[in-house]
């Protein structure tokens, strides 16, 4: 059930505690992808995985801005503080644990959200009347993941499968000409880049070249299976937290 296109009264007579927030992002995604890649893929991991379920499961509206300050020197780009990130979603889990939906996936779509979806799901779960989870849909393709990189060739081929009208596919030889193969300017472990522009000309990571519809939908089908698992996991699972000795 999409929350924002439902009544009320709809929504009071669900019966379930299952629930998922889509987190993205608003921020470049090269110049053959929509700003919106993130949450338009978010969007669709969730609805087909609740789509899988025997049970009903309710889903917000998207967060579309977060920590995505690493993009802002390509314009369009928007972004939230850390601090105001993490808030901003514990008050969302907050308000559907109120009305009973206290179990609680964030379905992410954003590598710059992973490290604070973790700390606020901890938060959440230590300290509020929920339990909170977060799945970040890329890390769950299997061998693709390494191929993940930015604007690269998975999240353009979610687009392509779901959501063909934000692909520009007149400008994928661009895409993949002016970018990178790889995040970051390293040394050893150590990432000596902030920012994309530092290392990428036109914000991509990866070949976009090498996307396609069948692998996308190839990858919507491994991600939103696992993800539909999870949700049937927490549904059921103990919370109860051991006391401290």
């Amino acid at each position: 059930m999409q929350i924002q296109n439902a009544t009320w009264t709809e929504v009071r007579d669900t019966d379930t505690n299952l629930a998922m927030v889509p987190i993205g992002s608003t921020e470049q995604h090269g110049p053959h992808a929509a700003l919106s890649t993130d949450t338009l893929n978010a969007e669709t991991i969730a609805e087909t995985a609740a789509d899988q379920l025997d049970e009903p499961v309710v889903v917000s509206p998207a967060v579309p801005v977060s920590i995505a300050e690493e993009h802002r020197q390509f314009s369009g780009t928007l972004w939230t503080s850390e601090s105001t990130f993490r808030s901003y979603v514990r008050d969302i889990v907050k308000s559907l644990a109120f009305h009973g939906f206290d179990r609680v996936v964030l379905v992410n779509g954003h590598g710059g959200n992973v490290a604070a979806l973790r700390e606020v799901a901890g938060t959440i779960t230590r300290h509020d009347d929920a339990y909170a989870v977060p799945f970040t849909w890329f890390e769950e393709v299997g061998e693709n993941a390494s191929r993940m990189g930015h604007g690269g060739p998975l999240e353009t081929a979610l687009l392509q499968y779901a959501n063909p009208d934000y692909v520009r596919e007149d400008r994928l030889d661009d895409a993949a000409t002016g970018g990178s193969r790889r995040w970051g300017d390293w040394v050893g472990r150590v990432n000596l880049a902030f920012d994309s522009a530092e290392f990428t000309e036109n914000g991509v990571v990866g070949d976009p070249r090498e996307a396609s519809v069948g692998l996308g939908e190839d990858l919507l089908d491994v991600a939103s299976e696992i993800l539909a698992d999870l949700l049937k996991t927490i549904s059921e699972h103990d919370i109860e937290r051991p006391p401290h000795k």
